[in-house]
C-alpha cells in the first residue's frame, strides 16, 4: 500500500498544482502524509497545511536546496524552521538569472519582460515557466523540446545560477532546526567512491538522510541505497518529484510506472530525529 510521498513540488516553484490541489490530490489516492518540498523556498506549506486538516491528509514542511559539489546537487530540508539568509541569497540570484534570460527572449523580438512573468507565474521562476511560454508561441512543441532546443543547458536561453556550496546548504538546514537529506543520488552520476565521497562530505556537515527510493530507480538501485543509508546510520526517505503536468510522465505518491512505494515508518524515524 501507497502511504507517503516526501518530494512534491507545487506552484510555489515550478509544479502546475497549487499546494492546495496536490494535498487533495493525496487524498483521493489514500496517501496518508506528502512534504511540500518546492526549489529554495517554503512559500507553498501553509496553503498545503490548511488543505491537510480538511482532508486528513499529513503535510510535511520541506525545501529542496539546490548547492553546488563539482555539480548541481540537491539537498532535501525537511520541518525547516528558518532559512531566511539562505533564502534571501538563493533569490537574489535566481532573479538575476531570470532577468537575463527575460531579456534575451526580448532582445529576439518574443513578448516577454520579467515583470509580467513574475505577474503570471509568482514570485518563484524557474526554466520551465520559461519552457511554457515557448510552447504557447509555438516555438517548441512541449516541454521536453522547450528544454532540448531553448533553455537546457548550453542552449540559447540557458543562464547558469551562481549556486551556493552543499556545505553551507546542509549546515543551514541543520541551524534551522530541519534534517538534511540528500535527493536523488543517482541523478550526480557518481560511481560507488565518488557517492560515498559525497555522503561523507556531507555527513560532515550535518547530513542526516538520504533518499533512496525515487521515481525511475528500480529495485536493485533503492536496495544500493538503502544498504548505504543502514551503513552510515541515515534516515531512508523517499518520493516521487511530482510537478505536475510539467512532468507529467511522474505520478504523486506512485512515480513513474507505478512502482515507487514509500513506507510511513520512514516519516516515523524523520519526525523523531527532527524532534516532532
Amino acid at each position: 500500500m501507497r502511504e507517503i510521498d516526501l518530494h512534491v513540488h507545487t506552484t510555489a516553484s515550478d509544479g502546475t498544482d497549487t499546494p492546495a490541489e496536490v494535498v487533495r490530490r493525496a487524498a483521493e489516492l489514500g496517501l496518508r502524509a506528502i512534504a511540500i518540498t518546492d526549489h529554495d523556498n517554503v512559500g507553498g506549506y501553509a496553503e498545503a497545511f490548511s488543505a491537510g486538516m480538511e482532508t486528513g491528509v499529513e503535510v510535511v514542511p520541506g525545501i529542496e536546496v539546490s548547492t553546488k559539489y563539482g555539480v548541481a546537487v540537491h539537498i532535501l530540508g525537511y520541518y525547516v524552521e528558518n532559512l531566511v539568509p539562505l533564502l534571501a541569497e538563493i533569490v537574489v540570484d535566481r532573479d538575476r538569472r531570470n532577468e537575463k534570460v527575460a531579456a534575451l527572449m526580448a532582445s529576439d523580438g518574443l513578448p516577454v519582460t520579467y515583470k509580467q512573468m513574475k505577474q503570471r507565474f509568482g514570485d518563484v521562476i524557474g526554466r520551465p515557466h520559461f519552457g511554457e511560454l515557448l510552447v504557447e508561441f509555438g516555438l517548441a512543441r512541449d516541454m521536453d523540446d522547450a528544454f532540448a532546443r531553448f533553455v537546457g543547458k548550453g542552449m540559447r536561453y540557458y543562464v547558469p545560477r551562481t549556486i551556493i556550496d552543499i556545505d553551507s546548504s546542509v549546515e543551514a538546514i541543520i541551524a534551522s532546526g530541519g534534517v538534511p537529506v540528500l535527493a536523488h543520488p543517482f541523478q550526480y552520476k557518481k560511481n560507488d567512491e565518488e557517492l560515498r565521497e559525497l555522503i561523507e562530505r556531507c555527513m560532515d556537515h550535518g547530513l542526516r538522510g538520504i533518499e533512496c527510493r525515487y521515481s525511475g530507480y528500480g529495485p536493485e538501485q533503492s536496495a544500493y541505497l538503502e544498504r548505504l543509508a543502514e551503513e552510515y546510520g541515515l534516515l531512508k526517505t523517499g518520493g516521487s518529484d511530482y510537478h505536475g503536468s510539467h512532468k507529467a510522465h511522474i505520478a504523486l505518491g506512485s512515480g513513474i510506472g507505478g512502482n515507487l512505494e514509500v513506507p510511513y515508518e520512514w516519516l516515523e524515524r524523520l519526525k523523531a530525529v527532527a524532534g516532532q
